[in-house]
C-alpha cells in the first residue's frame, strides 16, 4: 500500500561547500576537518546534541583499547579527548591508558569545538532525501524538521549517520545482514547512590579477564588478551537469577562491562543489557527494542543491587536517550576493506590515517598490545558506482564483517572522519569530483591537521 505524496515546491533552508550528515565522532571530526581545510561546512544532527554514540547512547570513551604497547592513531579524535580532558570531563579508565569521557560534559566539548570552528550547526533535523543530479552528481539534501520540509545545497556531502541513510537515499549500493546475524544492541544506563569503594574491593577480589567474555559471548582471540584484566560483570547476574531475584531467561541476556565511577557515588556506561535481532533500520524494531532494553534494565539494577556488594542502595540516574547500533548498512567501495586487511596490517597507496590492530565483534576480540596497526584507504569511503560528490565515514565504510569489527570503534569512525572532510574540501578547492580527487593533496592536509599515516 502506498500514497502518492503531492508535487510541491521546498524552499532552500541554506547553502554550503561541504555538507556532514550525523554529528557523532565521524561527523564532528568531519565537519572540523573541512573547515580547518577551507570549506564553508554546515553540519547536521538528528538529535539535540552533538557527541553521537558518547552523549546519546552513553558509550564513555572513543577508544578503550589502549593496554601497554598500542600504536595509536592521531588527529581529531585525540584532540577530543585532550580538550574534554582540559575541560574536566574525563576519568581513567578502569585497568589501562584510556580515558572515560563524562558523556553530559561532552555534549558542552562538541559544542565547544564548532563554535570555535565556523562550522554552522544545526540540529534536531533529518535527512529525508538525497539530491542527485542526472550526471549522478550529489548537490544536496531534503530535510524534515520543526520547521516542515526544507533543501539544503551542498557542493560535497558526507553521510556520516552511521546507518548509510544519505547513501542509501541516493541510490547506492550496499551490504546489510540478517537482523538474526548482526551484532546487537545494547541499552546503556547509569546508576547512582553506589559505594563505589565497596564495589571496587569486590571487583579487586575476584578480577575478572577478557577469557571470561566467553561465557556472555562465544568469542575466539588471538590468546594475548585472555589474562588481560577486564571490566567484567556476568557471574553476578546467574547469583541474583538463582536467588529469584530476577527471571532466569533475562539473566541469560545480560553482561557485560562497567566503566567510570565517580566521587559521588555515580556508576556510568554500565553496558550490560544486551539485544539481539534488533533491525537498526526498521522503526518497529527499534521500538520495540528501546522498551524491551527499558525493561531489562530494571532487572540488570535489580540483579547488581542483590549480588554487587556497593551496588545494594544504588538508584537508576538514568537510561541512555537511545539504543547503541553496532551494526547496519555497510556501503559497497571504491575497495572494500577485509579482516585480511585490519588483521595483518594492511598498507595503502591513498591513506588516510591508520588504526591499532584492535577487533571487537562477531565473536572476535583482538586487542592491539603488540603494537601492530594498519592504514585506512580512502577508497573504503567512496562509494563503488551510483553517485559522485558524496563520502560516506565511520561505521557505514565499505567491508567486511571483521574490518567492521575495527572501523566501527569510535576512534576509527573520527579517522574516516577527518579524512572525508578534508577529502571533501580539497575536491571543493580544486574543482574536481571527490571520486577525482587528488590523494597527495588530501594527504598533505591531513598531515598540516595532525592526523598520522604511517
Amino acid at each position: 500500500r502506498h500514497v502518492v505524496e503531492p508535487r510541491r515546491e521546498v524552499p532552500i533552508l541554506d547553502r554550503c561547500e561541504v555538507l556532514v550528515v550525523g554529528g557523532g565522532p565521524a561527523g564532528l571530526s568531519a565537519a572540523l576537518a573541512a573547515r580547518r581545510a577551507g570549506a564553508d561546512v554546515i553540519i547536521l544532527e538528528r538529535y539535540g546534541c552533538f557527541g553521537g554514540t558518547i552523549t546519546t547512547v552513553g558509550m564513555e570513551t572513543l577508544g578503550w583499547y589502549r593496554y601497554e604497547g598500542t600504536e595509536d592513531c592521531e588527529g581529531i579524535g585525540r584532540e577530543m579527548e585532550r580538550m574534554a580532558e582540559r575541560m574536566g570531563g574525563t576519568t581513567k579508565w578502569p585497568y589501562n591508558d584510556s580515558d572515560c569521557l563524562d558523556a553530559e560534559q561532552f555534549k558542552l566539548v562538541a559544542d565547544q569545538l564548532i563554535k570555535e570552528s565556523g562550522v554552522r550547526p544545526l540540529l534536531h533535523i533529518w535527512v529525508v532525501e538525497a539530491l542527485v543530479g542526472d550526471d549522478s552528481k550529489v548537490f544536496g539534501v531534503v530535510t524534515e524538521s520543526k520547521s516542515g520540509r526544507q533543501a539544503i545545497m551542498a557542493d560535497r556531502v558526507i553521510d556520516c549517520t552511521g546507518d548509510a541513510d544519505v547513501a542509501h537515499l541516493a541510490g547506492c549500493k550496499y551490504t546489510v545482514l540478517d537482523a538474526k546475524e548482526s551484532l546487537g544492541v545494547t541499552t546503556v544506563f547509569n546508576a547512582a547512590n553506589v559505594d563505589t569503594e565497596r564495589f571496587k574491593a569486590h571487583v579487586a577480589s575476584r578480577p575478572a579477564t577478557y577469557k571470561d567474555w566467553s561465557r556472555t559471548w562465544s568469542q575466539t582471540t588471538s590468546g594475548k588478551e585472555d589474562d588481560l584484566k577486564s571490566p567484567y560483570l556476568d557471574r553476578e547476574f546467574e547469583a541474583a537469577a538463582e536467588a529469584g531475584a530476577i527471571p532466569k531467561e533475562v539473566a541469560s541476556t545480560l553482561g557485560g562491562s562497567w566503566s567510570a565511577l565517580s566521587e559521588a557515588g555515580e556508576a556510568t556506561n554500565l553496558n550490560l543489557v544486551h539485544l539481539g535481532g534488533v533491525d537498526v533500520t526498521d522503526v518497529k524494531s527499534l521500538t520495540q527494542a528501546e522498551m524491551e532494553g527499558r525493561a531489562n534494565v530494571v532487572h540488570a539494577l535489580r540483579a547488581l543491587q542483590h549480588a554487587v556488594p556497593g551496588f545494594e542502595h544504588a538508584k537508576l540516574r538514568n537510561f541512555a536517550m537511545t539504543v547503541g547500533a553496532r551494526d547496519s548498512r555497510k556501503v559497497i567501495g571504491r575497495y572494500n576493506l577485509t579482516g585480511g586487511d585490519v588483521c595483518n596490517q594492511a598498507r595503502f597507496d591513498d591513506a588516510i590515517g591508520i588504526f591499532p590492530e584492535f577487533v571487537d565483534g562477531y565473536n572476535i576480540l583482538i586487542l592491539p598490545t603488540s603494537g601492530r596497526y594498519f592504514q585506512v584507504p580512502y577508497g573504503c569511503m567512496v562509494p563503488a558506482t551510483g553517485v559522485d560528490n558524496l563520502l560516506v565515514a565511520g561505521r557505514a565504510v565499505a567491508g567486511d564483517r571483521v574490518s567492521h569489527a575495527a572501523m566501527r570503534n569510535m576512534m576509527a569512525c573520527a579517522v574516516t572522519g577527518q579524512g572525508a572532510g578534508v577529502a571533501a574540501a580539497i575536491s571543493v578547492r580544486d574543482q574536481v569530483s571527490t571520486n577525482m580527487v587528488d590523494i597527495m593533496k588530501v594527504q598533505e592536509e591531513l598531515k598540516r591537521q595532525g592526523a598520522r599515516l604511517q
